[in-house]
């Protein structure tokens, strides 16, 4: 009876949000499954689940693939339920599943269950019910305030994972390789082969994980792609990248198409972290049974760019990133695809809240990024706006950018539009955290009025 209730309670107060929305512009995607939770504490327990699950978790990375794996899964015509919004802890997760479960039977709607998942709440969300697939993007430095070192995070996924579990892993990445020396089940590794722009050395003197986890000789790198992440390999035990069971090479971001294991795929932004979505999508789609064409036909489509991500100033275009703080290798690859973009552009950066989680505020991860790849001459100018604007602009300066470049804006969503209009050149690249989104988009749609 009280996991009955649980579904019934959860799916008013979801409809509650719903009609309510256009006033409150909130989606209510945690508050139900709270309230689900707060009557039966194991409601998740107790549904009966469809036969694939797929979990995506990591530091970065995990929303972009998660999208791209319900994409090819949708195209391919089955149900696939899903967080889009996404919202990935535990409260979030049983709204979305609540949601879509039957009161009656208990069973959920749908072909496949894909949620992508914080690393923190894997096992709270899968107590008893595991993922039959689990997608590992990547295990960096992020939100160190609240999560503390990777070896913190590795440690929260390792104790998640169920030996049933198919584990598909970043091989470029060594802090997630170590799975491979714990995990008896089995295992799937993709990485990205050479690419025109990798690294001999390191650009950061913070690297994540610089000696083997096995016999602690220093790892040996045939290049980077950034951060610590490239190819490795330890020279004295042999733990390392290779080999591979998915490759992903030749990759073109001018012209938005990579290989993988001999088919040119079509990737849907110019982004190089997009390269590991696709490749990560490509990965675990095959695995649950979908063969290369059936992937390609979906992936090869004719890509259009979606409204939600450009805007127009004039006739300018305004690319809206959502760039995630506290994670600084994500961040700086935002940075690498700015500067990718021919021509005088402009950049926008700003944040309000460091987490919508907590309340530390901490900026420390804005000195593991390198800004001076800003100082560029194709970067005509830098406005910094919201609440730790100064903090920005003062990063800036010690990356050495001029001092004419950087504009800080006390009251952006007054005076944004008008600058970005009249004294900004080039296309412009909005890179806001989403605390902040909104009100950026509302000041440049006065300011096309």
């Amino acid at each position: 009876m009280k996991t009955f209730l649980a579904i019934i309670i959860n799916k008013f107060i979801s409809f509650l949000f719903l009609i309510t929305r256009p006033i409150l512009r909130k989606d209510g995607t945690v508050l139900p499954g709270y309230f689900a939770s707060k009557i039966d504490k194991h409601v998740l327990d107790k549904l009966k689940y469809p036969s694939i699950i797929i979990g995506v978790t990591g530091s970065s990375g995990k929303g972009s693939t998660t999208r791209l794996i319900a994409k090819i899964i949708e195209g391919n015509g089955y149900k696939v339920l899903w967080n889009k919004s996404g919202s990935n802890l535990y409260t979030a997760a049983t709204t979305l599943i609540l949601n879509h479960t039957n009161p009656f039977t208990k069973k959920i709607n749908t072909d496949v269950l894909l949620l992508e998942l914080d690393e923190s709440y894997i096992k709270d969300i899968f107590n008893k019910v595991n993922p039959t697939h689990l997608v590992i993007t990547n295990i960096t430095r992020d939100q160190v305030a609240r999560n503390g070192e990777p070896d913190v995070i590795f440690k929260k996924i390792l104790s998640s994972i169920d030996p049933s579990t198919h584990l598909i892993l970043n091989a470029n990445d060594p802090v997630v390789m170590k799975l491979t020396l714990h995990h008896p089940g089995e295992i799937t590794k993709y990485g990205i082969l050479k690419y025109r722009k990798d690294y001999k050395v390191p650009l950061s003197d913070t690297l994540d994980q610089v000696y083997c986890p096995v016999c602690r000789t220093k790892l040996k790198y045939h290049y980077y792609h950034y951060g610590n992440i490239g190819s490795f390999i330890c020279p004295t035990c042999k733990f390392g990248t290779n080999p591979l069971d998915y490759k992903g090479t030749d990759i073109n971001l001018q012209n938005n198409f990579m290989t993988i294991n001999d088919h040119i795929v079509k990737i849907d932004h110019g982004a190089f972290f997009t390269c590991y979505a696709t490749l990560a999508a490509y990965a675990v789609c095959n695995l649950i049974g979908l063969e290369d064409k059936a992937i390609m036909k979906v992936l090869n489509k004719d890509y259009k760019e979606s409204n939600k991500d450009i805007m127009k100033i004039g006739r300018r275009k305004i690319e809206m990133i959502d760039s995630k703080p506290e994670n600084a290798l994500s961040y700086e690859q935002t940075l690498d695809y700015i500067n990718e973009q021919k021509g005088i552009n402009t950049v926008v950066i700003g944040f309000d809240n460091v987490s919508r989680r907590y309340n530390l505020n901490d900026i420390s991860w804005m000195y593991d990024i390198n800004f001076d790849k800003l100082n560029n001459p194709f970067i005509y100018k830098i406005y910094c706006i919201g609440r730790f604007r100064y903090d920005i602009a003062l990063r800036l300066k010690l990356a050495g950018i001029n001092d004419d470049k950087v504009i800080i804006l006390d009251d952006y969503e007054d005076t944004l539009g008008n600058e970005l209009l009249h004294k900004s050149k080039g296309n412009i690249y909005n890179i806001v955290f989403v605390d902040m989104m909104e009100n950026v988009k509302d000041a440049i749609e006065v300011a096309n009025e």
